[in-house]
């Protein structure tokens, strides 16, 4: 298996239990991942360990990957992880995220893409963004707060003083909404 290994052959093998793989895999995002995390919890030794962390759920989460829906989307999945594990050690110290990640970023931090790939991000980040805007101000302050900030459906709602059952309504609302909105895109053949 040579360095040129696509990420899902590489999930794919690591399902399969090759450490070989998992090391390419390591080596392939570890720094993009590091930096990533780093920035979150601003802790060298947390942003150490979330890497870490990263990686044996990787490990151990491959085998229920299915590669065949999820191509191109491996860097992706594995910085929802590195993103959700950097959020709950905040909150196991007690701290909030301190900054909204900005639209796109993750997909940024990712390994480098083909043009085709960067064209078809930034269509969907501006479609995305497109979608937010069509929200209403309370659907869109839930989802940008839960999707964006970390916070959980409980912390919006005790924070901003809005009954939980209302926030859950809202999000609900808003992910229909964007699902809709997404759905209708893809039927006209507008691809992301």
């Amino acid at each position: 298996m040579g360095e040129s290994a696509s990420d899902e052959l590489l999930i794919q093998k690591i399902a399969e239990r090759d450490s070989a793989a998992l090391e390419q895999l390591y080596d392939r995002y570890e720094r993009q991942v590091y930096s990533f995390v780093f920035r979150i919890v601003k802790d060298t030794m947390a942003a150490e360990e979330v890497v870490q962390e990263l990686f044996i759920r990787v490990w151990n989460s491959a085998g229920r990957l299915r590669t065949d829906e999820s191509a191109g989307k491996i860097s992706s999945w594995m910085f929802t992880i590195a993103r959700n594990l950097s959020v709950d050690w905040l909150r196991k110290q007690g701290r909030k995220p301190s900054e909204v990640r900005e639209q796109g970023a993750l997909e940024r931090e990712a390994a480098p893409q083909s043009t085709e790939q960067e064209v078809e991000h930034k269509l969907l980040g501006e479609q995305m963004k497109e979608a937010l805007g069509e929200l209403n101000e309370d659907q869109k302050q839930v989802v940008e707060l839960i999707y964006f900030m970390g916070y959980t459906q409980q912390e919006v709602s005790q924070n901003h003083d809005i009954p939980l059952g209302t926030v859950k309504s809202r999000v609900r609302l808003a992910l229909s909404q964007l699902r809709k909105k997404f759905e209708s895109t893809w039927k006209e053949g507008v691809k992301p």
